[in-house]
Parts: structure tokens; C-alpha cells; sequence
């Protein structure tokens, strides 16, 4: 079987993509061990990317398509999209099957059999903006005008705010041979864009892939500010500080309409661990990068601690250095707690069983803690203030020990789960197991 995945690779600077991406190839290959597997993305060359599984190495090359203005290249998106579009008018199968081998990019693609879709994790939607939902979504539409099988992988489904958006996501949604969505409210959104009749048979419910990622101890951890995340004072706290908020988001003008000043709850929040809770503090970026437009939390880690470091003496450390999302997932699980407004870097701590607390701008935060029973370490930060979020913040913490009692009698469910992600469709995996362990919609309300 020769399946392409979409939307996340392991060449990311965002771990939280690079979680998805080996999820995602972690799942598969547990259903199909000899399956061949490629990434499917946008790149300025073709690639081998490597992940480890289970102490080996297993390599999955990237099939490179461009998103440009440059026309006259043979992988670009709108080409290709161009070719598979005027395949559909001919009749000939051999005329069909000699245009595309005169396309070698598009013979590539059309040689997969199943596409596996999991758009970064929340970009099917137009949360972000139309250029980045048309990023997601042209390589599905591509795959749909071949003629080949889709399935969406569990993530956030929209939501769809704009008439030309909800046009884009019915095309796929109604084509798509499986949707999964990580939420009980992208089901709500997947039940009005399309009806409820299709809900029973097509799309389900199951846990983000990032939960069977495993950690993986890196060859070192750079840390300055404290002597160890071992021998440092208890608790030892991780804040993960999201560039992207730090900077107002892409437009830097408090994009994501949050009701806190993020840079000032930063500060608040480190003071509040370490004075009043007696903590030590750890900084961790989950996005890695430089530069002044970039997202990326290395640099807001660096600023803050920067500015702090004098103020809480060997009580604020900082994570330095360049980690892979396995590596960044064992640092994390060896805080006693976790904050971040990074969806992945929270899953990189519950699923460790690590209490945590998430600094949420957008749904996909409740979403994902409500299934697995712990909505109350959400804090809303656009309908929150700042003394409110402290409060979610003391509260988690002085629970904490129930909370990983929680975690501790969920994840192995969650984990086998996704695991099993591919098990309930008969015709990839051949039999359907005893339990079906992804969950349709019309019981997900009893879940």
C-alpha cells in the first residue's frame, strides 16, 4: 500500500507539526507495517526525512510540490491541479495515463493509494486566514480530482467563518471517504456544513495523534538559569511562551482578540510561580526559529528571560538549543507542571501524565482536554483576565496530584486508541477489531 501523508512533516520548526508528522507515521505503520509512506508538501526539493520508531530508523521521502506564482513549474500546485482537473473531461484511459507520464511529479502522486490529510492540526479552517486554509486544502482537492481514497486524519475542523470557505471544506468533506475530527465541536461544525445524514457513516471521533508520540532522551539538554531539571527546587514549572502571541499574531495587532496582554501575563505568571508558590521556573520553546517576523518562541524565551533572569536568581531557567518534537516531549515530561499556549506542547505534557495548564486562543484547547476529562486546566485567554487565569493556574496546581490520577487512568485508553486509528476501516486493515475504538458521531455526546 502506497499512502501520502499531507500537512505536517518532520522538517518542521514547529513541534507541534512535527508531533502530527510522526503521529501520523507512527499510527500507520502500526496498521501497516510494510507500507510505503511519503510526505506529500510544499518544498523547494525532494527530500528524505528520518524518524525513529521503536529504536529504528525508518525513512519517508517527500514528494515536493511548489505554492507559486512561477507557472511554468511541472510541481507546481495550480499545474497540477490544472492537469488533474482537464483528466476528468477524457474518456481514454490511455490518453489519461499518458498525460500524467509526461507529468513526473503528478505520475509520483497518482501512483498512492490512500492520502492522509491532517492540515497541520487546526488549518482546515479560516482561522488563520483564506491563503493558509487554500494552502491545506489544494493538495486534498488534488487528490480527489485523481480519483484516490482521502482520509482526514484527527484534528480541529474549522471553524469556516467565510461563504468561500464553507464552499472549499463541503468539496472535501463531502468527497472525503473518512473525516476524524479530535473534538466533539468540530463534529458540531462538520454536522452543519454538510447535514447530519452523512454523520453516522463518515465522520468520527478520535484522540490527536500527537498522544503516541514517543519521548525520546536527547544526546543534551542546554539549559541555563538552573542547575539541573533534576535537582532543581520542586515544583519544577515549564512555560512554554508562544511566540506568535508574544507578537499580536501574524497581523500584531492582538489577532486572536485575547483579553489579556500576553507579554504581561508571562510576567505575572513567573512571578506568581515563583514568589508566591515557591517554584522553579523552566522556559521551553516548542517552536524553534529566529528572526524578527518569526512565530517562532525562541527569541519571546529568550526576551523574558533576558529581562527576568536578575530578578528570580536560580529560579528561572531557559531551555536553549535546537530539539526534535520526540526530544522537546522528553524535556517536558519531566516537569512536575506545564503551562503553554502551544496545543502541542500541552498534549506532549497530559499525555505524560504531567498536569498542565492551557493559555487557549481558540477552541481546539477545550476541545481536546474535554476528551480526555480534564476541561478544567483550560484557560481561556480571550474571555479570561489576567488575576482569572492566575486562578485556573493555583487551582491546577494545588490539584495537581488529581489530575495525573486522571491522566494516569485515561491515557492508555487514549494511547490504544490511535494506535488503532485505521483498525475500524475493513477495507484498508482488513478486519474490524472486537471494540471499535474510534467513536462515530451519533454516541459522541455519551462518550
Amino acid at each position: 500500500m502506497r499512502i501520502a501523508v499531507l500537512g505536517a512533516t518532520l522538517e518542521t520548526t514547529n513541534m507541534g507539526v512535527g508531533a502530527l508528522a510522526a503521529g501520523a507515521i507512527r499510527c500507520l505503520l502500526h496498521a501497516y507495517p510494510q507500507a510505503d509512506i511519503s510526505f506529500l508538501d510544499y518544498a523547494m526539493a525532494r527530500s528524505v526525512q528520518t524518524i525513529e520508531l521503536n529504536g529504528n530508523k525508518v525513512s519517508i521521502p517527500v514528494i515536493n510540490m511548489r505554492f507559486s506564482k512561477r507557472l511554468h513549474l511541472p510541481n507546481n500546485i495550480a499545474v497540477l491541479l490544472l492537469i488533474a482537473g482537464m483528466l476528468k473531461m477524457i474518456p481514454s484511459k490511455k490518453l489519461r495515463q499518458w498525460i500524467i507520464s509526461q507529468n513526473g511529479y503528478l505520475n509520483e502522486i497518482h501512483q498512492m493509494d490512500v492520502f492522509a490529510s491532517i492540515a497541520g492540526g487546526d488549518s482546515f479552517s479560516d482561522i488563520y486566514g483564506i491563503e493558509r486554509l487554500l494552502y491545506v486544502s489544494l493538495p486534498q482537492i488534488l487528490a480527489l480530482l485523481l480519483g484516490k481514497r482521502l482520509i482526514l486524519l484527527p484534528q480541529t475542523i474549522g471553524p469556516f467563518r467565510g461563504g468561500f470557505a464553507k464552499s472549499v471544506a463541503r468539496y472535501i468533506l463531502n468527497r472525503a471517504e473518512r473525516v476524524y475530527s479530535r473534538d466533539d465541536r468540530g463534529l458540531e461544525e462538520l454536522k452543519a456544513l454538510v447535514g447530519r445524514g452523512r454523520a453516522a457513516t463518515k465522520f468520527w471521533f478520535c484522540y490527536d495523534v500527537g498522544f503516541v508520540l514517543d519521548p525520546i532522551l536527547p544526546a543534551h539538554i542546554d539549559l541555563i538559569g538552573l542547575r539541573s531539571m533534576i535537582e532543581c527546587t520542586k515544583p519544577l514549572v515549564g512555560l512554554n511562551i508562544s511566540g506568535l502571541l508574544f507578537m499580536g499574531g501574524y497581523t500584531r495587532n492582538n489577532m486572536f482578540g485575547l483579553r489579556v496582554e500576553y507579554q504581561k501575563l508571562v510576567d505575572d505568571l513567573i512571578e506568581y510561580l515563583t514568589v508566591k508558590k515557591g517554584a522553579s521556573v523552566v522556559l521551553v520553546p516548542h517552536v524553534f526559529g529566529v528572526g524578527p517576523d518569526s512565530e517562532a518562541d525562541t527569541g519571546a524565551c529568550e526576551q523574558v528571560y533576558e529581562k527576568l533572569k536578575h530578578k528570580y536568581p536560580g529560579r528561572l531557567g531557559l531551555l536553549r538549543g535546537r530539539y526534535n518534537q520526540n526530544e522537546i516531549k522528553y524535556i517536558i515530561g519531566k516537569c512536575d507542571f506545564f503551562i503553554s499556549a502551544r496545543m502541542h506542547a500541552c498534549i506532549a505534557a497530559v499525555s505524560q501524565c504531567v498536569p498542565a495548564v492551557c493559555l487557549a486562543y481558540s477552541d481546539k484547547f477545550i476541545g481536546v482536554m474535554e476528551s480526555i476529562g480534564v476541561a478544567s486546566i483550560v484557560a481561556d485567554i480571550r474571555r479570561l483576565t489576567a488575576s482569572e487565569v492566575l486562578k485556573v493556574v493555583e487551582q491546577a496546581l494545588d490539584d495537581r496530584a488529581a489530575i495525573r490520577q486522571q491522566l494516569e487512568r485515561k491515557m492508555p485508553e487514549v494511547k490504544s486508541s490511535v494506535l488503532n486509528l485505521f483498525v475500524d476501516l475493513p477495507e484498508l486493515a482488513g478486519t474490524r477489531p472486537d471494540r471499535q475504538v474510534a467513536v462515530p458521531f451519533p454516541v459522541i455526546a455519551d462518550r
